[in-house]
C-alpha cells in the first residue's frame, strides 16, 4: 500500500460547474432538475454558466434534488487537509 500516492487535484471547479457535473452524472436535464428543486430552468442555466451566484437557499434546494450535501455545491474545491494544516 505504501506505493500509492494521493491523487492531486488537476482542475478547479466552480459552484456552477459542480451543479452541472452532478446533474449530468445523475442523467438529469436542466428541466428535470428545475422541477425537482422548484427553481426555474433559466436560473439553473445561469448558475451553471456563472451568470448567477448559487446562494445558500438555492444550494439547499439543489442539494435536496441532487441528493448531495449543500457544501459539495457551495465549496466544490474545498481541501480539508490543507485547511486543517493552516
Amino acid at each position: 500500500m505504501k506505493n500509492f500516492q494521493k491523487a492531486k487535484k488537476r482542475i478547479s471547479v466552480s459552484s456552477g460547474e459542480s451543479v452541472r457535473i452532478i446533474r449530468e452524472l445523475q442523467e438529469l436535464s436542466q428541466n428535470e432538475l428545475a422541477r425537482l428543486a422548484n427553481i426555474p430552468q433559466s436560473t439553473i442555466s445561469a448558475i451553471e454558466n456563472g451568470r448567477v451566484n448559487l446562494g445558500i437557499e438555492r444550494a439547499k434546494s439543489l442539494a435536496r434534488a441532487l441528493r448531495c450535501h449543500p457544501a459539495v455545491l457551495v465549496f466544490p474545491g474545498w481541501d480539508v487537509e490543507n485547511e486543517n494544516a493552516a
